[in-house]
């Protein structure tokens, strides 16, 4: 797991940066973070309604905060 891939996709969701988040779902080791950017850059474009377009955003939202407390707890034991 790599932390900056977290702190960048934190930052770009937050700010709609949606060609960086691209680039970033490409190039990260993340498999499940590249799915989650997938899904949300995917509803973000094709949704009919907004509703499903937040919900990709929140789920997208959660792993990440998830995943650096995760790193950080991981970090802090060894």
């Amino acid at each position: 797991m790599n932390i900056p891939d977290y702190d960048k996709a934190l930052y770009y969701t937050l700010w709609g940066q949606w060609d960086d988040l691209l680039v970033l779902m490409v190039r990260t080791k993340d498999d499940m973070l590249c799915k989650k950017i997938e899904h949300f850059l995917h509803a973000y474009h094709y949704a009919e309604n907004e509703d499903e377009v937040l919900k990709f955003h929140m789920n997208l939202l959660y792993y990440v905060e998830h995943a650096m407390e995760q790193n950080t707890v991981e970090a802090i034991q060894v």
